[in-house]
């Protein structure tokens, strides 16, 4: 097993990973921007190396610096987390030149997972199910016309390197299409340095559920349970659960088939997640892989018992899985809570600040929080503004929702506005609670209805 491995990340999630490395006997470095250096993941590193200034581009995305903390502390692997270089083929290919071991998939693998067109194209090919759309990217209007004409409106216009919710625009008639293709090409160069754009099927009234999948180097695939998340707002995600209470066991083991055989058929290791529309008839239709650890791993983790960052140093390692499909199953249900440092109020606008108090409501079965922070940190304006993920997991999906509420209502925080009244109101609507909601239903169904809204304030 390693010995020794560098962080390149931050916050809950660089947390997390350096305490799995100390339960694993693995001396765990952190690297750090100077806006950090106070921060929890720096204390809990055995070693901590500042890599530059606050700007992302300056520390968390500087490969060279990276490497270099790596060389000069004598890792010989990095994990990258999720987010910053998680998914620059890039900076896996640089760590394979250097020697380190990139825990995660080939750079060949993620390069190909990256672009959306060439990843529709190589799923297609594998037998998943993918959303009606252009076969490849769409360099102009006229193109762009007439793949909409022969899937039919609504479309929606999608950057082929993007994520996180950035390139993206619905097209519900002909003639909005031209100003939404340049306005999504324009967004597409700006933010990641490559303006192809491609086209698919919008479907309406879908739910947004994912397949994780861990392989190893001897031919193992292993599915785990699908989790629900269909709560975002502007395509990004702000509850997930697992399982989908709309999913057929059935249905479960049909999918997660797919994306196993899928997953063996490109040759794919480490882990991965396979992202999917569900429609109203329960067909799926895939929309893209993430190359990486996932921010709601966690619920997985829980209703399976398996811990996915673990799995990932060991695969890395050229080690098999330490556990089978049959050990992959279903024990409960888990939820988890995004909480944000957002203004719910002003459009959730961002709320950079130092927290005066705080006071996380751990201690009962079946409560896991993950955060990053601690009182008197600091929320930094050059990051996302996520504090925590509060975790539920019981044997029943109505406990769940129960204990979930009175921790949003016993949790305690000041010095920073925050969602916390906004979750506890979105897991209180009916739509919750029956599971019957959509990727559409906070924009369309709760921001709509603004006093009623207005009124989680107060709760």
């Amino acid at each position: 097993m390693f010995k020794k491995v560098l962080v390149a990340n931050r916050g809950e999630i660089a947390v997390q990973i350096i305490r799995a490395l100390h339960d694993m006997g693995i001396t765990a470095v952190a690297v750090y921007s100077s806006a950090d250096k106070n921060s929890l993941f720096v204390h809990l590193a055995d070693e901590a190396i500042c890599i530059g200034g606050p700007q992302p581009s300056d520390s968390y995305l500087n490969m060279a610096q990276i490497i270099s903390a790596a060389n000069l502390t004598g890792c010989e692997a990095i994990h990258p987390g999720y987010g910053f270089l998680s998914e620059n083929a890039e900076f896996a290919e640089l760590c394979e030149t250097c020697h380190i071991k990139f825990i995660g998939p080939s750079h060949d693998l993620i390069s190909l997972m990256g672009d959306k067109a060439n990843a529709r194209r190589a799923m297609k090919n594998a037998g998943v199910p993918v959303i009606p759309g252009s076969e490849g990217v769409v360099k102009t209007v006229t193109q762009a016309k007439e793949v909409a004409e022969r899937i039919g409106f609504p479309v929606l216009l999608k950057s082929a390197a993007g994520g996180g919710g950035k390139g993206i625009r619905e097209v519900d008639r002909p003639q909005d299409l031209q100003s939404a293709f340049e306005q999504t090409q324009r967004e597409a160069q700006v933010s990641y340095d490559d303006d192809d754009v491609y086209v698919e099927k919008l479907i309406r009234n879908a739910k947004h559920v994912e397949m994780q999948v861990v392989a190893d180097d001897f031919n193992h695939a292993v599915y785990l349970p699908e989790r629900d998340c269909s709560l975002q707002r502007n395509h990004q995600k702000v509850i997930e659960e697992s399982p989908c209470v709309l999913i057929s066991p059935t249905e479960r083991k049909k999918l997660g088939e797919i994306v196993a055989k899928a997953t063996l058929q490109l040759g794919y290791t480490n882990t991965g997640t396979y992202e999917f529309l569900m429609g109203e008839d329960h067909h799926f239709y895939f929309m893209e892989m993430n190359t990486r650890l996932q921010v709601e791993h966690t619920i997985t983790e829980e209703v399976t018992g398996i811990e996915l960052v673990k799995a990932q140093l060991l695969v890395a390692n050229h080690q098999p899985l330490p556990f089978t499909q049959a050990d992959a199953t279903v024990k409960g249900h888990a939820l988890e809570c995004r909480l944000n440092a957002e203004d719910p109020r002003h459009h959730f606008a961002p709320q950079p600040g130092r927290i005066n108090h705080l006071f996380f409501p751990a201690g009962s079965l079946g409560v896991r929080i993950d955060s990053g922070v601690a009182q008197g940190s600091f929320i930094s304006p050059f990051y996302d503004s996520m504090i925590a993920k509060l975790i539920v997991h019981l044997n029943d999906r109505e406990a769940v929702i129960a204990k979930m509420k009175r921790l949003l209502g016993e949790l305690e925080i000041n010095g920073v506005v925050t969602n916390q009244a906004f979750l506890k109101y979105l897991i209180g609507t009916e739509a919750f609670r029956t599971g019957n909601y959509s990727t559409s239903f906070i924009e369309n169904a709760v921001l709509a209805e603004k006093e009623d809204f207005h009124a989680a304030e107060s709760v």
